[in-house]
């Protein structure tokens, strides 16, 4: 039995561990059987980490994915977007290998803005700031042109909350167009229609941008640095109280953000001469500064997206930018424009009363820069993303042929310039069309060139508007077309050599958004 039993304990000392060792001793060295037994437990082990690890990974990646479309939903979620149907059928072609944004400041006093802004909860919304943002095709440059609220143009037709269509409303305050309609949202396809009109540039997005979303922006870059030359109290703000209030901004430099931002961009009062061309340039300076806070975080996704949350929330776009994918896209393409190479300038104006009008043909020169791609100081950035502009020298803007085959033109000298109408005929009938007589124009002080139209000519009227670039459009009662030509045409009869420069008190003018905050800053 004693045999028995120590053969029968024999099976088990051997799995337990090496020959003659006490079970569980065996691998530590042992060149026996033990060894691999425990090599297998090591591997099995090692097996079990890398599968939780990658249990783990795939987790996260999971969890990160799920993250990611939760934040996407939540900004197409915030974005609103207007009705491309208010836009005009008679749009300028896309002449430019850049794209134009056009960014509107409302002061809308709905869904909470009222808090920020004061004013009626109930009121119209009204556009406050508006600016024209030119992005050149090297995507290494930027232009974006200020317009004054008080400027006074011909707000084309625009449709009402109705469905129907305005009339054309020559010598209106430019800021009215966002309020046709008289709607608590505004109307952003009015005021795109009448920039397109005034600039003969293409409208390719329209950002709206109310109190919140600016207050929100300046509050997630940490703060904007400004500068002031006194101190503003709350009476500078508030023509109305009877005290002075509080001290609002104090002299010099100082980091401003939400309300205190939007106090400081609006503030009119108690600086230069309290009127709305130097507010234009205290907003430009803040928002070169913005950008230069915007570009500091960096332009990755990462970066981005608190930015786009933060803007989203009180914006409304065209709908070629009413979703995340469209908007991030959009803002990563900016991410080479260089802010030194980023500009500001406001449209050449002069007083016309106690409203603004546009000096032409300087404006008509701005315009044509801008279609030719050319920077300020002549050197021509449409190269393409990634090209270098090229060198500053002449340039030549050379327009697609107009066929005027059918368009029968009347043409009237709007200036003192003799000879003009002959010329413009001349212009004309080389292109195609009937020039059914020429004369002088009631007036002689016409700045911009007009094409007048009738119902149902406004086809025939746009085509008119191309042999002469920067034209404005308006309608009238009559069934013709009149070409009333203006002092930008007497400056440069012959669109095909269209010099593509501005003037030197334009671009002497311009800021750049890396400036100093309290450098070159005029007040009023």
């Amino acid at each position: 039995m004693s045999i028995t039993s120590s053969r029968g304990t024999q099976p088990s000392r051997r799995r337990g561990g090496g020959r003659g060792s006490p079970e569980g001793e065996g691998g530590s060295g042992d060149p026996g059987g033990g060894t691999r037994s425990g090599a297998r437990d090591r591997r099995r082990r090692r097996a079990r980490r890398a599968r939780v690890a990658l249990l783990v990974c795939l987790s996260l990646v999971v969890l990160g994915g799920a993250g990611a479309g939760w934040v996407y939903l939540k900004l197409n979620g915030n974005i609103q977007t207007f009705d491309a149907g208010g836009l005009s059928d008679n749009r300028p072609a896309g002449s430019s290998k850049g794209e134009n944004v056009l960014v509107i400041g409302s002061d809308a006093r709905t869904d909470g803005n009222a808090a920020l802004g004061g004013g009626d909860k109930d009121g119209i919304g009204r556009s406050d700031t508006t600016l024209l943002l030119h992005i050149y095709a090297d995507h290494k440059h930027a232009l974006a042109v200020s317009i004054p609220r008080d400027t006074l143009v011909t707000i084309p037709p625009c449709k009402l909350p109705t469905g129907g269509w305005t009339q054309a409303q020559p010598n209106t305050m430019f800021n009215a167009a966002f309020s046709v309609g008289e709607t608590d949202k505004g109307n952003p396809a009015c005021t795109q229609n009448t920039v397109e009109q005034l600039t003969g540039l293409r409208v390719d997005h329209t950002v709206v941008v109310d109190f919140k979303g600016f207050a929100a922006l300046t509050q997630v870059v940490g703060g904007v640095k400004v500068c002031l030359p006194n101190d503003v109290y709350q009476k500078d703000l508030n023509p109305n109280r009877t005290t002075q209030g509080a001290l609002l901004f104090r002299h010099g430099e100082q980091r401003v953000s939400g309300q205190q931002a939007l106090d400081y961009v609006r503030l009119r009062h108690g600086i230069g001469d309290g009127s709305d061309i130097g507010r234009i340039k205290r907003q430009q300076a803040f928002v070169g500064s913005l950008l230069k806070e915007v570009k500091d975080k960096g332009f990755t996704p990462t970066k981005l997206l608190p930015l786009a949350d933060a803007a989203t929330r009180s914006m409304t776009v065209d709908p070629g930018l009413g979703s995340a994918d469209k908007l991030l896209s959009f803002a990563m393409s900016l991410k080479d424009v260089d802010l030194h190479n980023t500009k500001f300038v406001t449209v050449p104006w002069r007083y016309a009363g106690a409203r603004v009008a546009i000096v032409e043909p300087d404006a008509g020169e701005l315009w044509a820069t801008l279609r030719a791609d050319r920077t300020l100081d002549g050197a021509d950035a449409s190269g393409g993303k990634g090209h270098a502009p090229k060198k500053p020298g002449p340039a030549t803007h050379s327009p697609a042929p107009v066929s005027g085959k059918g368009i029968a033109v009347a043409v009237y000298n709007g200036t003192t310039v003799t000879g003009l109408a002959a010329k413009g005929s001349a212009t004309l009938t080389a292109s195609g069309f009937t020039v059914t007589g020429t004369a002088t124009a009631l007036s002689q002080n016409h700045l911009a060139t007009v094409v007048q139209y009738g119902p149902g000519m406004a086809d025939r009227a746009q085509t008119v508007a191309k042999v002469f670039p920067g034209a404005q459009l308006e309608q009238i009662g009559a069934s013709r077309i009149n070409v009333v030509l203006g002092q930008a045409y007497a400056t440069d009869p012959t669109p095909s050599s269209t010099s593509a420069s501005v003037p030197s008190e334009v671009a002497n003018g311009a800021r750049s958004a890396d400036d100093n905050p309290c450098a070159n800053l005029t007040y009023g």
